[in-house]
């Protein structure tokens, strides 16, 4: 049975539109990721849909900054534009924790594509994984770097003939929102990228997908991938690290058979995964969601969770607080919604990042996708 737990009262302090359809040079913006720098500004990056809202076309990556925790942003920034095809998907991370670079480097990981996501699925395309770096927090980028071969497995030919991998992955995906670093233990300095993949030809309800991740334990140099979360239909998934060397992926679940968040638990940093289960408080419409650590309680990570808590409609965007590290979720925060039925795609995409230790910043996309707005709040 499902437990409806009750709202509590907290104080949301900025709220500001980053991205608006129609303006700067697309006609719709989608998948929100944000960083935040160490020397206080954030980045905030977005698929900039040139002609609509379709998943594939005209789609560039872009970018805006803040320097005042969100009140203001800059002017757009495009980071990367494949001609008429798809980039998109942008998952970034701040590594801190390489000696050779002790003021930080700024990771991107993004897709690219050259289909359609069900033509893809037929194997007639490829989805590609990219890396780009920045050395001055975003100011500058160096050349974005292919790494399709070192964390996908494809079957395909067209793409690479001396690369035929027997698994055959198909679709490919990053995390929609932010990677992250491990910041202590035996696995501190990992960077992580959650991600999800098709095997084989298309199944009813999705089935064929499955969620995984991939890491690198040395400054993005080389990269390993997991084991594959067994659960047929686990897609969109984003992470964040827990004591003793755990982490959490937050995971949609495509079949859409249950509408909740699946939640998978690893206990060697991501490589496996021992413990994967459905979570009743968490409920969702088949739809992303994001998931950041923000503390320490009692020897146990604090994490928050965002998402459109609604199983029916994208509506509802709900920030939940466990102080167990994803066993259970009783502090409540509502961000957005809409009680009128002609808009049934109210908010949809988020992703959080923290700016303290009391105070949260989300950016989510609104209005059946006319805007990706951010909003800051003190949970605390």
């Amino acid at each position: 049975m499902l437990v409806l737990l009750p709202f509590f009262v907290f104080c949301q302090e900025t709220e500001t539109i980053v991205f608006q359809s129609g303006k700067e040079g697309h006609a719709v913006y989608r998948i929100p990721a944000i960083l935040a720098l160490p020397n206080g500004d954030l980045l905030a990056f977005a698929e900039g849909r040139v002609n609509g809202s379709a998943d594939f076309g005209d789609v560039n990556l872009v970018m805006k900054r803040s320097r005042d925790q969100g009140k203001t942003w800059s002017s757009l920034e495009t980071l990367v534009d494949y001609d008429s095809l798809q980039a998109g998907n942008p998952a970034p991370v701040v590594d801190m924790l390489d000696p050779d670079f002790p003021k930080g480097v700024v990771f991107l990981f993004y897709n690219t594509g050259n289909n359609h996501e069900y033509d893809i699925r037929l194997n007639k395309g490829v989805r590609e994984v990219w890396m780009m770096k920045s050395f001055d927090f975003g100011h500058t980028w160096e050349e974005p770097e292919n790494i399709t071969l070192k964390v996908h497995r494809p079957n395909n030919p067209q793409f690479n003939p001396l690369y035929q991998h027997s698994e055959g992955w198909r679709h490919y995906a990053n995390t929609p929102g932010h990677a992250f670093q491990f910041q202590e233990g035996k696995y501190k300095g990992r960077i992580y990228v959650p991600a999800n993949h098709s095997v084989g030809p298309p199944q009813q309800n999705f089935e064929e997908y499955r969620a995984h991740g991939f890491f690198s334990d040395d400054h993005g140099k080389s990269f390993k991938i997991s084991e594959s979360v067994y659960l047929p239909g686990s897609n969109e998934s984003i992470g964040a690290e827990l004591s003793g060397g755990r982490m959490i992926m937050s995971i949609r679940n495509q079949r859409g058979d249950i509408r909740q968040r699946i939640l998978a638990y690893s206990s060697d940093g991501g490589n496996s995964w021992e413990e994967i289960r459905f979570e009743e408080a968490l409920p969702d419409p088949v739809c992303q969601g994001s998931i950041l650590a923000i503390g320490q309680s009692d020897g146990k990570t604090i994490l928050a969770h965002s998402n459109a808590s609604d199983p029916n409609d994208r509506n509802n965007l709900t920030i939940k607080i466990s102080f167990d590290e994803g066993k259970s979720w009783p502090k409540v925060i509502p961000i957005d919604r809409t009680d009128d039925p002609k808009k049934v795609s109210w908010t949809a995409y988020s992703d959080l990042v923290s700016l303290n230790g009391s105070t949260l910043g989300i950016l989510y996309e609104r209005d059946n996708y006319a805007q990706i707005v951010w909003r800051t709040l003190v949970w605390r």
